[in-house]
């Protein structure tokens, strides 16, 4: 919105607004403006789901004894601290003519609306178990799938159902209509891989802003041509806006990591893991960066593989691979404290961010 006031710079008195055309300024302005709103909002609105909730959100019988103990009475819906600062600072900032950026918003307000309905079954039927599991899977792959079918209608015809392989330069296979398949589990497995995540104090949302950074630096090369013909990267114009949008979604981030440092104040819930996730593969698939996404959230990638071996281990033998799944739990049950979990998997990440912007240049 306050990227139109650029335009109003025919006097020297209103030059100062040429400001709110720079996409690095605003991309800035958002990070400071969505941790404003959070602090603003943050301590009213747990306040008011504590109220709301009472007992706060259902404790898991099978997960970690502890938990029962220490986590107990916590209010979930967390993810309205992010989304509220989120939106409003992408909004604010963003410039709303740009296509990509209302296909990004759409994917996070329905995966942020499909996880307030999770949310707030558990919370009224004092359940950990949400909504019907193939229900929700349902309802992510319709709006993963659209999502990718818009891009695919307004991206440059040399672009449209392809992915680009990284290490190789200027790789593109060609999937045709497929690609909207491909698109589709990017974005619904980045929203369910960031859901399993969601299990310890802050071990989700430092992942997703270490993910959420890199991904600023790369929606800004692919969305410059000059940097993007560099560096050999598929061109896609107009992606560039899209840093806004995560640079909101990190001073957001910021804001509830705040409240959800041990011992949360506050869990995110589905409220927040499932659009968070959402996005992140809602700009892989504008950023022609779908399996580099696989390597920046590798971590995410590494809790639902872990899930998936031990489901299927148990069907098919009888016996678990891990004392429990997702693997952070395993160590929990090693005896690992949930601080040492927390940093340990956010090293993993720095790790795992590095590797994916390796990729930018090993071509």
């Amino acid at each position: 919105m306050l990227y139109y006031l650029s335009l109003l710079t025919h006097t020297d008195q209103l030059a100062f607004f040429r400001l709110f055309g720079y996409l690095s300024f605003r991309a800035m302005a958002a990070v400071v403006t969505a941790l404003v709103i959070a602090f603003w909002i943050n301590p009213m609105l747990i306040r008011w789901l504590k109220m709301k909730q009472g007992k706060g959100q259902p404790i898991r019988a099978d997960g970690p004894a502890r938990h029962l103990l220490e986590k107990a009475g916590t209010p979930t819906m967390g993810g309205l601290l992010i989304l509220i600062p989120w939106l409003g600072s992408t909004l604010l900032w963003a410039s709303l003519s740009n296509r990509y950026v209302w296909i990004v918003l759409l994917v996070t307000a329905a995966f942020g609306l499909l996880g307030f309905m999770d949310d707030y079954y558990k919370v009224t039927k004092r359940t950990s178990d949400g909504l019907s599991g193939k229900s929700r899977l349902a309802i992510e792959f319709a709006v993963a799938m659209l999502a990718t079918w818009l891009v695919m209608r307004i991206e440059a015809p040399n672009l449209q159902g392809m992915l680009a392989v990284p290490f190789i330069k200027s790789a593109l296979l060609p999937f045709g209509l497929f690609f909207i398949l491909i698109g589709g589990c990017t974005i619904a497995g980045a929203a369910n891989a960031v859901n399993f995540t969601d299990g310890l104090d802050g071990l989700a949302i430092m992942p997703v802003l270490i993910a959420a950074a890199t991904f600023t630096l790369i929606v800004y090369l692919v969305g410059n041509e000059r940097f993007a013909t560099y560096l050999q990267l598929p061109y896609v114009a107009g992606s560039g806006e899209l840093a806004v949008f995560l640079a909101a979604l990190i001073g957001a981030g910021l804001g509830f990591l705040w409240y959800n440092a041990p011992p949360a104040a506050i869990f995110m819930g589905d409220t927040g893991s499932l659009p968070l996730g959402g996005a992140l593969g809602a700009v892989a698939v504008v950023a022609k960066h779908e399996i580099v996404l696989a390597i920046v959230g590798g971590l995410f990638v590494l809790e639902t593989v872990s899930v998936i071996v031990q489901v299927v281990s148990f069907k098919l033998t009888g016996k678990r691979v891990f004392r429990m799944a997702p693997i952070h739990h395993h160590y929990e049950q090693l005896g690992w404290t949930e601080p040492t979990i927390v940093i340990r998997f956010w090293i993993v990440a720095v790790v795992l961010a590095l590797l994916g912007l390796a990729t930018l240049k090993l071509r």
